[in-house]
This record gives structure tokens, C-alpha cells and sequence, in this order.
């Protein structure tokens, strides 16, 4: 490990954060270390499942001080989740970690040094839907006016950092404004109606994918629901969880379940493996309030990812072949946050003239992991091209993802590994939407 980091704060105890009966339970069995992606890069046990519930442990009992060490290791971890379906013993790890990085930001917050992109980021961008829709239609403008191809070519994109510079190049042209403010508030069914939905519309999905969510709505209107834009949804607090924003994530929360609430629909659907994941857990962020726990709880009963319900509605009439050998790469938070596995590959095998081929490794991390290929840019490269590795000998001409950061993941992948002319990632929405 790097030597010379300083401490963040002193080695106060910090146990009321932590469940220590969820740290114990952990067996220091070693189940988690095949399955966890950092561990297979570094071989080094504080990048492990359980090296870092130790470190965890040493924390929450005051015998480990919050340095920067600590805060080193626990974002250096994906937040995968694959030790969870490894584990024997049941260890929520990925609620255990979400508070490691709270901890560390309380004492960021202590020590009086905030980060100025953080607050920017997590306190005055995702918690206004209007900021991020401004956000998307200054992208689409400077796609409209050949800027983002002006930069590549001259060179000028150099002056973004590496990561950037690099990812922007995964970017589809997004949707102009024009087109978002056609959207109707509501979709009728277009087959004998089943039941009414809403649709978490998300807010980098809804900016980056539209067309995505178009298409989601679409397929949910050929089961039999009425599809329902909520009004007054937004960020799901996924974003904030993961980096120990847990304040700010409670506060998304809250909102999205008074939407929902208002909304009088039978259930809200999303297409965004880590979207969809928040969603359902927010019953774990508010155990304990009397004020928000059982409503959190019906609200994460009521949440349901696409393929999930999809697969439970009527079979979709496919009238158009996909002749194409496609190979499937599982998002995390689907795979390994919500159990749903079978589902995708039932709906993608449906599809007429389709030739399902699985990869290697189809559930391991693609190293997107929200904004992990923009912080921890290295690991997050090798991971990936080892996945590149399992997908290119599968000869799929198509990868499906399930979720938007393994999309732009997956094309980046395409784009490092040369093989534009003969390969393509697709959100499952989308190649389902093809086949209509």
C-alpha cells in the first residue's frame, strides 16, 4: 500500500454509524475473493470483500483511525456487490460500504474541507431535475454544432482530463430538446390493459438515453399498461448513496416516494440495473423512522426493473427478426443488488432469428460502476479490457447491457479494443424495441 497518506481525522470511535452485528458476521472465509474484480487485479487482501470489513471493524470500534488510507481503500472497491451473491453468510456488504463512505465524508465535513465538485455534483446539480435537463440540452447543442467532432480533431478534447477525454467518445447523440418537450404525460395500452405504470425516467438516463426510455414505455404499451410520466420524479440517490452522501440521498427519497405516492400507479418500472437497485433499498435507508420506513417499504414493493415485469406480462408480439449473434453482460446491480438474472435472457432468446451466446464471466463488473471509470480511471481500464476479452470470443456482433453507465461502458470497451466496424452495445430496451 502507498505510505505517507495523512490522517483525515483523529480515531475517535465511530461505531453508531456501523451494524457491527452485519460486520461479524462476516466469517474472513475467503468466498468473496474469486468473485471480487479488484482483488483479481491487486492480489492484496484491503482490496478484498473482507480486508476492507476488517479495515470497517477496526474503524467502528475506534482501534483504526479515518485516514486517508481507509478512505483509499474503501473507494477503491466498485461496489459490485458480487461478494453478496458469493457469501455464505449473507453480509449486506454493499450497505456496509455505502456507510464506510459516509463515514469518511462526516469526517471530511469535520475537518472543514468539503470538496467544491462534490457540492457542486451531489448539492446543486442531481437534486434539480431542471439543472440536469439543462445540462443535456447544452450537450445536444454542442453535438448539433459539430463541436464534440471539432475537438476530437483538432485536438482540443486533450484539454479534459484522460478519463473524460477518452469516455466522451462513447456519447450517442442525445435527444434535442424539441423532441423531449413532445413527450406525453401519459401512454395508453395498446393491447387489453392489465395494469397502469409509471416510469422512473431517471435523470442521466432520461439525459443521455431518451430514446431508451421512449422505447421502454413503448414495450410496456404493447403488454398492456397504461405507462405514466410522474410528475415531480427525479434522481433516484443512487449516486449519493454510493459516495457517502446519505443525506442527500434520504432527501431524493422522499421525493420520489411522494411522487409516487401521488401517482395512484399500480407500480413504477425502471430500465437501470442501479437505479432500480436504490429504489428497492430505500427501505433499508430509512429503517428505524417512524415517519418513512413503512411508506419506503410499500414503495420499494411496488418498484419492478423492465425485464422483471416484461417477463411477467403477456409475451411481446416480435415481428421483426434480429438475425444477429448477441452475448449478454449482466449490470451488477441487477445481477447481484436484485437477483434478476433469467429474466433478460428469457425476453432476448424471444426474439426471432436472435442467437444468444453466453460470455465468460457474463455477472462480473464491467468497471463503470456509477463514476468509478472517472476516479479510479486505471482500474476501471483493466477491468474492462479483461471483459472485452470474454465478449470478443463469444463473436457476438451485439452486446446487451441493462443498465446506462454499462452502456457507455461496454461501447468504450468497443472503441479500446478496435472493433467498431463489427460490434455494437445495445441496451436490452432498445433491441427488444427493434423487434417490434
Amino acid at each position: 500500500m502507498k505510505s505517507g497518506h495523512k490522517d483525515i481525522a483523529g480515531t475517535g470511535p465511530v461505531l453508531a454509524k456501523f451494524n457491527m452485528d452485519e460486520i461479524l458476521n462476516c466469517m474472513h472465509c475467503g468466498f468473496c475473493l474469486p468473485a471480487c474484480p479488484t482483488y483479481a487485479q491487486t492480489g492484496l487482501e484491503t482490496y478484498s470483500p473482507r480486508g476492507r470489513i476488517a479495515l470497517m471493524k477496526g474503524v467502528a470500534s475506534g482501534q483504526l483511525p479515518v485516514d486517508a488510507e481507509f478512505e483509499h481503500n474503501m473507494n477503491a472497491c466498485l461496489g459490485c456487490r458480487a461478494c453478496e451473491t458469493a457469501c455464505p453468510a449473507g453480509v449486506p456488504y454493499g450497505g456496509l460500504l455505502e456507510t464506510a463512505r459516509e463515514v469518511v465524508q462526516d469526517y471530511h465535513h469535520t475537518a472543514g474541507k468539503p470538496s467544491a465538485v462534490r457540492s457542486l455534483v451531489f448539492r446543486h446539480l442531481f437534486p434539480y431535475p431542471k439543472r440536469v435537463k439543462r445540462l443535456g440540452t447544452l450537450l445536444w447543442s454542442a453535438q448539433a454544432l459539430g463541436l464534440q467532432k471539432l475537438a476530437s480533431r483538432t485536438g482540443l478534447i486533450r484539454m479534459l482530463p484522460g478519463p473524460m477525454a477518452e469516455m466522451q467518445q462513447a456519447v450517442s447523440r442525445v435527444a434535442s430538446p424539441w423532441k423531449r418537450s413532445k413527450r406525453q404525460t401519459v401512454m395508453p395500452a395498446e393491447t387489453p390493459k392489465t395494469m397502469t405504470v409509471g416510469l422512473f425516467t431517471g435523470c442521466l438516463m432520461d439525459m443521455l438515453f431518451y430514446e431508451t426510455n421512449e422505447a421502454t414505455a413503448r414495450l410496456l404499451t404493447k403488454a398492456g399498461c397504461d405507462v405514466v410520466f410522474i410528475k415531480d420524479q427525479g434522481c433516484c440517490g443512487a449516486m449519493h448513496a454510493h459516495s457517502g452522501e446519505m443525506a442527500g440521498a434520504k432527501e431524493l427519497a422522499k421525493a420520489n416516494i411522494e411522487a409516487f405516492e401521488r401517482s395512484g400507479v399500480d407500480y413504477l418500472v425502471n430500465n437501470a440495473g442501479g437505479c432500480g437497485a436504490a429504489l428497492k433499498e430505500y427501505v433499508h435507508w430509512f429503517r428505524g423512522d417512524p415517519a418513512w420506513e413503512e411508506r419506503a417499504n410499500r414503495f420499494a414493493l411496488a418498484n419492478r426493473d423492465a425485464s422483471e415485469i416484461l417477463a411477467e406480462l403477456p409475451p411481446l408480439s416480435f415481428t421483426k427478426p434480429v438475425p444477429a449473434r448477441v452475448t449478454y453482460q449482466d449490470s451488477c446491480h441487477l445481477a447481484h443488488g436484485q437477483g434478476i438474472r433469467t429474466q433478460p435472457r428469457e425476453l432476448l432468446r424471444s426474439i426471432p432469428g436472435l442467437d444468444l451466446i453466453e460470455m465468460r464471466q457474463a455477472d462480473s463488473c464491467c468497471g463503470s460502476a456509477g463514476t468509478y471509470n472517472l476516479t479510479q480511471y486505471e482500474m476501471s481500464m483493466q477491468i474492462l479490457d479483461g471483459k472485452m476479452v470474454h465478449a470478443e470470443a463469444t463473436q457476438a456482433r451485439i452486446i446487451v447491457t441493462s443498465n446506462p453507465g454499462c452502456l457507455l461502458q461496454m461501447k468504450q470497451g468497443i472503441i479500446r479494443a478496435g472493433l467498431e466496424d463489427r460490434m455494437e452495445a445495445v441496451h436490452i430496451m432498445d433491441l427488444l424495441n427493434r423487434a417490434l
